[in-house]
């Protein structure tokens, strides 16, 4: 009760206000996601993300490296397929010579320590931009589920220490450690975006990948018949709380910003590490605010960054991990 109690006392100046900081931030604390291109000496920024890549996997190697001595120790990665090698099945993305596979070997050969998270979903491999395959004009989900089993099988055995299933077929987490223990890859993670959202905010991601769902009347115009509806709260918690059940070694709420009341809750709810995507329209949005000066870009990212590991993420996987661990460091 004031006067006994005043609060400015533990706010007087930046060593009191360190002392007792309830949330810290560390370079550990950021995945990065990496876009790969096939070729080499490929590099490609992409319009909608100012700062962000395309590169061939000689340049991500190198990259791997910068990021590593940041301290930053987990990447998640995506490939950019030809369209030549796009279908209805998704077969090229279980290909053992296929990008993501060459990718992972790569990477691990050069830098062993570095946590590599390939993405596991089949929009960019699809001809329909959708993450599983079209039979009757819809998602089917078990054929999807069977896929995916193969791709994350193929991933382990180029040496990925988790996969990533971002496509929320229904049962996918169940099925992926089904097979991946069936293939003896019993230390093989999944890291399952759980509460995935069908957001706005994915814009940019998918002009980099060119996955977006295509124009077509006999199939799906969006995604929202497997991706979350984001008014809802109680089933965020819900598939968070049955991946868990079926084998999630963590749990991804994304996007990030928008959806902080729901890392809470989901944290809240199970007893594994939650992951947050902090996604590409966040961070377009800043980039372009502070282009024109409207925002401060450091400070409104690290203040992000910052309210989203309060939230309650373990692990933030972030387009700004290389510049906020650059400030970090200093």
């Amino acid at each position: 009760m004031f006067p006994l109690h005043r609060g400015r006392r533990l706010r007087t100046n930046e060593s009191i206000r360190s002392l007792v900081r309830e949330t810290s931030l560390s370079p550990s604390d950021f995945m990065f996601p990496m876009f790969i291109a096939e070729g080499e000496n490929i590099q490609v920024e992409i319009p909608s993300m100012p700062g962000i890549f395309r590169r061939s996997i000689d340049l991500t190697v190198k990259e791997i490296h910068e990021l590593f001595d940041l301290g930053i120790r987990a990447v998640n990665i995506y490939v950019k397929v030809s369209e030549n090698l796009k279908d209805n099945t998704g077969k090229e993305a279980w290909n053992q010579d296929g990008l993501m596979q060459n990718a992972i070997r790569a990477i691990k050969a050069a830098c062993p320590e570095m946590i590599v998270m390939p993405d596991v979903a089949l929009d960019p491999y699809s001809i329909y931009g959708h993450d599983g395959i079209i039979a009757n004009g819809d998602v089917e989900n078990d054929s999807t589920n069977a896929a995916l089993v193969k791709m994350a099988v193929s991933h382990a055995q180029a040496g990925a220490d988790f996969v990533a299933p971002s496509d929320m077929m229904d049962g996918r987490v169940l099925r992926l450690r089904e097979g991946l223990d069936a293939a003896g890859f019993h230390n093989v993670g999944i890291m399952s975006y759980s509460a995935k959202y069908a957001s706005a905010f994915y814009g940019p991601f998918r002009d980099a990948l060119d996955s977006a769902p295509v124009d077509a009347t006999e199939i799906p115009k969006d995604k929202k018949t497997y991706q979350m509806d984001y008014a809802n709260r109680i089933e965020a918690i819900k598939e968070a709380l049955w991946d868990v059940e079926e084998g999630a070694d963590m749990v991804m709420v994304k996007p990030g910003i928008a959806y902080l009341d729901i890392v809470r809750e989901v944290k809240n709810a199970v007893n594994v590490p939650v992951t947050v995507y902090h996604v590409s329209g966040e961070y377009a949005m800043i980039k372009a605010a502070a282009e024109r000066g409207w925002l401060d870009h450091d400070k409104i990212m690290m203040e992000q960054l910052m309210c989203i590991k309060r939230a309650g993420a373990s692990l933030i996987s972030t387009y700004f991990a290389k510049e906020a661990a650059i400030l970090l460091n200093k």
